[in-house]
């Protein structure tokens, strides 16, 4: 009979499985790089700011570049790294990697709740008589029951559904460039290059409308980091990490840039109609009669990829954490399969309040969380970069020999964090997150008050 202590000491010496191959880990990469705002949200972005949202995407591309491969360069210099609250502790402290990991599980776990409510939504465009909780309910179990198999399910789903947003995209791109060559005409313009400067130039609405474009451009990458996260689970990390983060400017420039050149090519961005995807527009364009519905799909599985990477990420967050003692012990329990299984529940709970609250609570409450979920994003990608620096001052030796270096090092981690303080100071600027920023220092406080409580136990 075995002995309850070398059964506990057997728990602790498993490790998470390394079942994610390189084909999850870019696909991974590229779905974490593709909001659902780009089908979705595009519309109202270029009627905001016009073709200079083109050079937002651009400029925060940029940075989002240098945070991953900080992100990186940390990941691959230790491998028992298995994610970032593992040298957030090792560079700034227990506390901190308290903060940082429940932040993030935070994040994660606002998104999931958003993101089953659209699953809701979109399901009622084919069947409106089905309430808005019960799909997101369907998909949240469905998504559970799949995390719990094996990792490799995990990268499968997610591999299929970055697949499906790749092919939507492609194909806009392709249709969009073969209607601007051919010179496709509709009532009001005519498909060309030139409309993107002929209509007011590339800042029609001033340096203003830029500035406030980039609050959007940012809540469209929210979630760019999940490749870093599973390093821990990649089979070969040393080679597949540093390729997924090297191909993120190709990306940015094909997915984002691309499609959105295309589509204010075909029409100029003032007669974009903001309430309606651009996607849907160019689709029907040519004569595609079920547009919508293609649209409505993508949008769906995309949401459903959302909340399938909530799922994966909170449950890892909490598995570090209850790894690190910052979460209760049963959190760190793996199956034989070595999947967190108790981090899962955990996880999914968390977000099935969300389906709930999304039943018997208005619409507005989503926004507010959403808007704070984007202010901590922020503070994740602020803290990566600063552990960054704390890694090669503390650790000169280590980082000689780190074959995957930051670039421009440490000009690129500055200036980085001088571009993440710009993006708080413009959400400041707009009125409807203007109070998630004033509302956000409060689960700062409310963790370090956790914090202090549990170790003075």
């Amino acid at each position: 009979m075995t002995d309850d202590s070398t059964m506990d000491h057997s728990l602790h010496k498993r490790k998470l499985s390394r079942g994610l191959k390189n084909r999850h880990i870019q696909l991974i990469a590229i779905g974490g790089a593709i909001g659902t705002g780009l089908f979705l949200g595009s519309g109202k972005s270029i009627h905001f700011s016009g073709p200079s949202i083109l050079f937002a995407y651009m400029i925060t591309g940029v940075f989002l570049f240098f945070i991953m491969r900080s992100l990186g360069e940390l990941l691959l210099s230790n491998e028992g790294y298995h994610s970032f609250v593992d040298f957030v502790r090792d560079y700034l402290g227990n506390m901190a990697a308290f903060i940082t990991g429940w932040t993030y599980w935070f994040c994660w776990i606002s998104l999931a709740m958003a993101d089953l409510t659209a699953v809701g939504l979109y399901t009622q465009y084919w069947f409106p008589d089905v309430p808005q909780w019960m799909p997101g309910f369907i998909a949240l179990v469905m998504l559970l029951i799949m995390n719990l198999a094996t990792v490799k399910l995990f990268g499968e789903l997610e591999f299929w559904f970055a697949l499906i947003k790749i092919i939507a995209i492609l194909a806009l791109i392709v249709i969009g460039i073969v209607l601007i060559i051919k010179g496709f005409s509709t009532q009001s313009s005519t498909a060309a290059f030139t409309n993107l400067w002929s209509h007011g130039g590339m800042f029609p609405n001033g340096l203003h409308g830029f500035i406030l474009s980039f609050q959007m451009v940012v809540f469209a990458f929210t979630g760019i980091e999940l490749v870093g996260l599973t390093a821990g689970e990649a089979e070969n990390p040393e080679k597949v990490i540093p390729k997924a983060i090297n191909n993120i400017p190709i990306r940015i420039l094909l997915f984002y840039i691309g499609a959105l050149l295309v589509i204010m090519s075909i029409y100029p961005w003032n007669i974009i109609n903001p309430a309606e995807s651009p996607f849907v527009q160019v689709f029907s364009a040519v004569g595609i009669i079920a547009a919508a519905s293609i649209i409505n799909f993508v949008v769906l599985t995309s949401a459903a990829s959302a909340g399938n990477s909530a799922l994966f990420s909170t449950s890892r967050m909490v598995y570090s954490l209850a790894k690190d003692h910052h979460a209760p012990e049963p959190l760190q329990k793996l199956t034989a399969s070595n999947v967190p299984s108790n981090a899962l529940f955990f996880s999914a709970i968390a977000i099935l309040i969300g389906v709930i609250l999304n039943y018997i609570m208005p619409e507005q409450v989503f926004t507010l969380i959403t808007s704070v979920s984007t202010i901590c994003f922020i503070f994740i990608w602020g803290i990566i970069v600063i552990c960054h620096l704390k890694y090669r001052k503390t650790s000169p030796d280590a980082a000689k020999v780190n074959t995957f270096k930051m670039p421009l090092f440490p000009l690129s981690n500055y200036v980085t964090l001088a571009f993440l303080v710009f993006i708080l100071v413009v959400l400041a600027l707009a009125k409807d997150t203007r109070v998630s920023l004033f509302v956000t220092p409060v689960w700062f406080l409310l963790l370090m008050i956790a914090y202090k409580v549990r170790n003075t136990k």
